[in-house]
């Protein structure tokens, strides 16, 4: 494809995605919501379930467009919201490098790794008699 076709298409794709949460079916009974229309693109058809209670996965915008093979792997996308997303990403990957802020590692500081003794012998916290 090219990029112009791309885009076009993405943004079609991204048209119906908010087409199909703006004019969705809300059932308070069942506690779910049912797409109103028939959304190709989202391989979405009328009456689907979109939104329920209890071991419901929602449809993901990114995998529907890994469906579509629209996306390379070199490509950057941001990191899922339920995995943590950018600041979690950056907590684990970048600050775990031990790292000061002209790109020299840190030395150790003495004594850190030192254990501390536990309060009671390890049995917790809760004082009472015997």
């Amino acid at each position: 494809m090219e990029t112009n076709e791309k885009n076009q298409f993405i943004d079609e794709f991204k048209k119906q995605w908010k087409s199909m949460w703006r004019n969705r079916v809300d059932d308070k009974v069942r506690a779910e919501a049912v797409a109103s229309d028939d959304y190709s693109l989202l391989f979405v058809d009328k009456g689907t379930v979109i939104i329920a209670t209890r071991k419901f996965k929602l449809p993901d915008f990114y995998e529907l467009l890994h469906q579509h093979k629209l996306l390379a792997a070199n490509e950057i996308i941001s990191p899922d919201p339920s995995v943590g997303g950018w600041r979690k990403f950056i907590k684990a990957a970048l600050t775990s490098q031990n790292l000061t802020r002209r790109g020299r590692p840190r030395p150790p500081k003495p004594g850190k790794h030192k254990a501390q003794q536990m309060k009671k012998g390890g049995k917790g916290w809760l004082h009472f008699k015997r």
